[in-house]
């Protein structure tokens, strides 16, 4: 028997989420872990939460996530990204609020590149007079 589910892939800096949303009780698995134990900061879970707020479908989803590379907030919003691109997989009615709230725009924003004689991307040498 198979099970009916929904799959998207959410990016952000490094990071990519592969999310899968099943028809369920609003169980969260990162990592074959609980969303509250993966992401434990204060806020975290409102941010990963926030697609389902914006559509109106909180506890109407079970989700699991696979998400690599990255760092935890580069984690979070690649998860953020992959549940909001999902949701529009089951509904596209929900395109319109989705796209209010920013969230089915990828973020552009990522490291940049370290330049040659410079110490980083822009921190240059001190400059000493004599």
């Amino acid at each position: 028997m198979s099970v009916q589910y929904h799959e998207a892939v959410g990016r952000r800096k490094e990071a990519s989420a592969r999310v899968r949303l099943f028809a369920g009780s609003g169980k969260i698995l990162v990592n074959n872990r609980p969303a509250e134990e993966y992401f434990p900061r204060e806020g975290d879970m409102t941010q990963l939460l926030e697609p389902l707020r914006v559509t109106e479908t909180e506890g109407k989803y079970d989700i699991t996530v696979l998400v690599k590379g990255g760092g935890v907030s580069g984690q979070l919003d690649a998860v953020r990204h992959g549940i909001a691109r999902a949701l529009l997989k089951i509904d596209p009615e929900m395109r319109l609020p989705l796209r209010k709230a920013g969230l089915l725009t990828r973020d552009p924003r990522a490291k940049e590149r370290k330049k040659p004689g410079l110490k980083r991307a822009r921190k240059a040498p001190q400059y000493t007079k004599r």
